[in-house]
């Protein structure tokens, strides 16, 4: 198939399409690179501000992708293994999150978990918790948004593993969940490698929902991409700086796991 694939004669313009495709990518990034203030870079970086975003979103952006793991994975094994009525609707519900616009989600979370939400008013009523404008808010937007990533990988990789294995497993006595734990999830490690930097890397770049519902509050809900876009609004440099930053760690990701991550998605037909 390599091989066929390096002889095959290239449609007429296909170089020149794929020029222009490559083109429109790597401008805008090549632009933000070009124009960041390296003079001030380190300063920016390490200002009170930039810091506060900066571990605020690392900080929300693990405890989403391990909340991603814990309730993502037994869907993803429902999905993939139960049939159940309105499977194929519910399916779509999950993932429909990934195709909505952010400021949408946004909006539902604040109807459903804000003060005067369906699920928020007797929190507060009752409880008198309040989830909305705080870090809650924030982990909560990012859950919404990349746990239907995490599932999309998942699922398919489930369909797609060996059944023989955990068949096996189960003949020789192994209990449910210490077949899923110690045969199913190592024999499938780069789909859940894949998964979980996918939703890590979504919930780190979420914008759209987190302002709508857990607001713009420096050192409280302000995460890096609300920083970079506090920066843009005041026209300082902090912007191109703080979207230099997470440009490379987005692209350190796709680096180090390109081989996983890509093979994976393969395997799983996503």
């Amino acid at each position: 198939m390599t091989r066929q694939q390096h002889t095959l004669k290239a449609p007429t313009g296909i170089a020149l399409l794929a020029a222009v495709c490559g083109v429109v990518i790597f401008l805008p990034l090549g632009a933000v690179v070009a124009r960041v203030p390296w003079g001030h870079f380190w300063s920016t970086l390490s200002s009170e501000s930039s810091t506060s975003a900066m571990w605020l979103s690392l900080r929300t952006s693990f405890i989403t992708t391990v909340l991603a793991i814990v309730t993502g994975l037994p869907l993803a094994w429902t999905l993939a293994h139960r049939e159940f009525p309105l499977k194929s609707i519910v399916r779509a519900i999950c993932v429909l999150p990934m195709v909505l616009p952010p400021v949408v989600g946004g909006v539902a979370l604040l109807y459903a978990f804000g003060r005067r939400g369906v699920v928020g008013s007797i929190l507060y009523d009752w409880f008198n918790i309040q989830i909305a404008f705080t870090q809650s808010a924030a982990i909560l937007a990012q859950y919404f948004v990349a746990v239907p990533f995490f599932i999309v990988v998942m699922e398919s990789a489930f369909e797609q593993a060996d059944i023989r294995l955990t068949g096996a497993a189960r003949t020789l006595g192994a209990r449910p969940w210490r077949t899923l734990l110690h045969v199913s999830l190592p024999s499938m490690k780069p789909a859940l490698i894949a998964a979980i930097a996918l939703t890590w890397a979504r919930a780190l770049g979420e914008f759209g929902a987190t302002i709508t519902f857990a607001g713009n509050s420096p050192g409280r809900t302000q995460t890096l991409p609300l920083a970079i876009y506090g920066s843009l609004e005041n026209r300082d440099d902090g912007a191109l700086t703080l979207s230099f930053v997470m440009m490379a760690i987005s692209f350190s990701v796709l680096i180090l796991l390109r081989q996983r991550w890509l093979g994976a998605l393969r395997r799983g037909g996503v």
